[in-house]
């Protein structure tokens, strides 16, 4: 009989099998149905996370679904509970799970603040 390996977790499979926080998310946000995903690296144009998400949902409600499906999927994948603002309007979610922050918006409030184009910039040109 086989000796089983001490740390079961750490099989090959197992950590082939985990997702970093920015896949979870984005898999998150198909699932809820989310439109218009956009995923932005900003690492290194900010210390506040490496990337940003911005995404849209079809009315209100559906975008506070969609920031309560990720709430509770990051808390069910044990990465917390992420600090969540603008909830009870729900224009503009914004979800910030660490090194990933989510916008969540209803499409005409995205379309006026228009951010994704803003963090897609080319900053090198920029700098000095």
């Amino acid at each position: 009989m086989a000796a089983l390996p001490e740390n079961t977790s750490a099989t090959p499979a197992a950590i082939a099998g985990r997702k970093t926080l920015i896949d979870l998310i984005l898999d998150i946000l198909d699932d809820a149905k989310a439109e218009e995903t956009v995923a932005v690296d900003i690492t290194g144009k900010s210390s506040l996370a490496d990337h940003m998400v911005v995404t849209s949902g079809r009315s209100h409600r559906h975008v506070a679904a969609i920031a309560d499906q990720v709430v509770t999927a990051l808390r069910d994948h044990g990465h917390g509970k992420p600090r969540v603002e603008g909830l009870p309007h729900a224009d503009w979610v914004l979800v910030d799970a660490g090194d990933v922050i989510l916008h969540i918006f209803r499409p005409e409030v995205r379309e006026f603040y228009n951010i994704e184009k803003m963090w897609q910039a080319d900053f090198a040109a920029d700098q000095h």
